[in-house]
């Protein structure tokens, strides 16, 4: 008895400063669980093996040119973790209006045991009546762009993603993709200034940490000075949301290439002037530009969506078109998806429906449609779906997600 009355009393000592800690620092657990079933559909290679260098997704077993078809058609049911995460955040006042700031993101993978610690939005950092400002992992600031004209309603994630033609979404960073989550980045962001806030981020791409040559950086990327910047401005107010973003990988593919894209956005919702009429009507348009070996490889993109609600939830139609690739490099130069020369244009068409249950519990449903030319590469953004030169990937879903 004595033992236990000992025992209580050391955890009553220890309790009462983690309770006061508790307390000053303001500390939320938070994180959602979202996995859908889905029909998959895409002319794939029959052999799937080792990825063919520079080429994301495309196994070794398929002949990359469009002329010798070496491949298949199936179709298959998966089912997938869509963006899952389990985080903790907190706050402590430090006086004078200033806060000190800290968030732990993990990802959690709902259709299997994986999962990434502190893989996410991870930072710490100082926040006040001029902004804040962090240093961690986050996502750049072009991705705050991506709600505007994106699948918000299902949550911009799942391979309903309108992030799979834009950005190169299923790209990382020394595979030159935009609108990435990178490691070793400092970022501010401003207060509102009458509806207008901006963003600017920077990524050492050095090698301290989980270093690698994806989203992070390596010792390579520290010795050609390689580096990540962008930044955003953005205007909310009433029916109008716009924005325009920047974003510049310097010497992050190889020494010498540099990677640059430019994103504007608009949207607006007619159903806040319009009583018993929802249509919100957004608009996209992006530029990107490679360096590559033998020259620069440019590329537009533009799309345009609507978001209406019906029975309680929302429709949400979405049709985006990348253009073929230009510029001086040699015909059949590639960067992710994106090639060089004539049959490369892409269209992805998506038709979703979302219903929330309760502000916890959100269904949804959708159909998604990647139309790549004969030369183009295009995938799927989240849970990427290989497939070989030309293949049209399709897939139907069936979703449900859990908020807490």
């Amino acid at each position: 008895m004595n033992k236990k009355l000992v025992a209580l009393a050391v955890a009553g000592a220890f309790a009462l400063p983690l309770a006061a800690q508790a307390q000053t620092a303001n500390v939320t657990l938070y994180g959602r669980l979202n996995v859908d079933f889905e029909f998959v559909k895409g002319r794939t290679c029959p052999q799937a093996t080792a990825p063919v260098a520079g080429v994301p997704g495309t196994p070794a077993a398929c002949n990359p040119t469009p002329t010798t078809d070496n491949s298949s058609n199936p179709t298959v049911n998966r089912l997938s973790s869509n963006s899952s995460r389990l985080g903790v955040r907190g706050t402590e006042s430090l006086g004078g209006g200033l806060n000190a700031i800290f968030q732990i993101e993990s990802s959690i993978n709902g259709d299997t045991n994986a999962g990434n610690l502190g893989g996410r939005e991870t930072f710490v950092g100082l926040q006040g009546s001029w902004g804040k400002a962090t240093v961690g992992r986050f996502l750049m600031p072009e991705d705050d762009l991506h709600p505007i004209f994106g699948n918000a309603p299902t949550l911009t994630t799942s391979i309903l993603s309108t992030a799979a033609l834009w950005a190169q979404g299923p790209l990382n960073k020394a595979q030159g993709g935009f609108d990435a989550r990178t490691g070793n980045s400092l970022r501010y962001d401003s207060p509102n200034f009458s509806g207008f806030t901006g963003a600017l981020q920077y990524s050492t791409r050095d090698s301290s940490g989980n270093a690698d040559s994806g989203d992070n950086g390596d010792h390579t990327s520290e010795l050609r000075h390689a580096n990540v910047v962008g930044g955003n401005l953005i205007y909310a107010n009433g029916p109008w949301n716009a924005g325009v973003a920047f974003e510049h990988n310097k010497d992050v593919r190889g020494a010498g290439l540099s990677d640059t894209d430019w994103t504007v956005t608009g949207a607006y919702d007619f159903g806040t002037i319009m009583q018993g009429f929802g249509l919100r009507l957004a608009l996209v348009y992006e530029r990107t530009k490679y360096d590559t070996p033998t020259g620069d490889l440019k590329r537009d993109f533009w799309g345009v969506s609507g978001t209406i609600p019906v029975g309680g939830g929302k429709v949400y139609l979405f049709y985006g078109r990348a253009g073929e690739g230009k510029g001086n490099a040699a015909t059949g130069t590639f960067v992710g998806g994106l090639v060089k020369g004539p049959d490369t244009k892409a269209d992805q068409y998506e038709v979703s429906y979302s219903y929330s249950l309760s502000p916890r519990t959100l269904l949804y449903t959708g159909y998604v449609k990647i139309n790549n030319q004969a030369n183009a590469k295009y995938e799927f953004n989240i849970n990427s779906y290989p497939i070989a030169p030309g293949g049209k990937p399709g897939g139907l879903v069936f979703g449900i997600v859990h908020f807490f």
